[in-house]
C-alpha cells in the first residue's frame, strides 16, 4: 500500500449549517464510495473553505458521520478574485493499492468547473 491524496470540492448551496454540512457529506461520501476508501484507510484529512462559508466548520459533517477516529482540519481557501464562492474543497490522504491513475478525484456541483478534466460520471 501507499499514501495517495485524493482530492475533491463542491459548492453549499449558501452560507448555512445545514447547507455545508449536506455540501461537505455528500463530497466526503462520494470520494469513499468512488475509491473503495474505508475509514480505516485514511491517514488525515483537510477541509478547506472559501471564506464567504463561515456559518460552520466542514469538518464537522465528517464526525457527524461517525468518523471520530479521522485525523480532520479545517482551514479557509484563499480569497482569489473570481474564484469559485461557497466552495468545500477537500484532501483525503489515504492508505490504497491503486495507482494514481486510478483514484477518482470527485468534484460536484458548481464545483465541476474547478478541474473539468478529472470530473467522472458516478459509476
Amino acid at each position: 500500500m501507499v499514501c495517495r491524496g485524493i482530492r475533491g470540492a463542491t459548492t453549499a448551496e449558501r452560507n448555512s449549517q445545514e447547507a455545508i454540512l449536506e455540501a461537505t457529506k455528500e463530497l466526503y461520501l462520494a470520494v469513499l464510495e468512488r475509491n473503495g476508501i474505508a475509514p480505516d484507510d485514511i491517514g488525515a484529512v483537510l477541509v478547506t473553505a472559501t471564506p464567504d462559508l463561515d456559518a460552520t466548520f466542514p469538518a464537522r459533517a465528517i464526525r457527524e458521520l461517525g468518523h471520530v477516529h479521522v485525523p480532520l482540519t479545517c482551514a479557509v481557501e484563499m480569497a482569489v478574485p473570481n474564484s469559485l464562492p461557497l466552495c468545500v474543497r477537500l484532501l483525503l490522504l489515504v492508505n490504497t493499492e491503486k495507482s494514481a491513475q486510478e483514484v477518482s478525484h470527485v468534484y460536484l456541483r458548481e464545483a465541476v468547473r474547478l478541474r473539468p478534466d478529472l470530473v467522472k460520471a458516478a459509476p
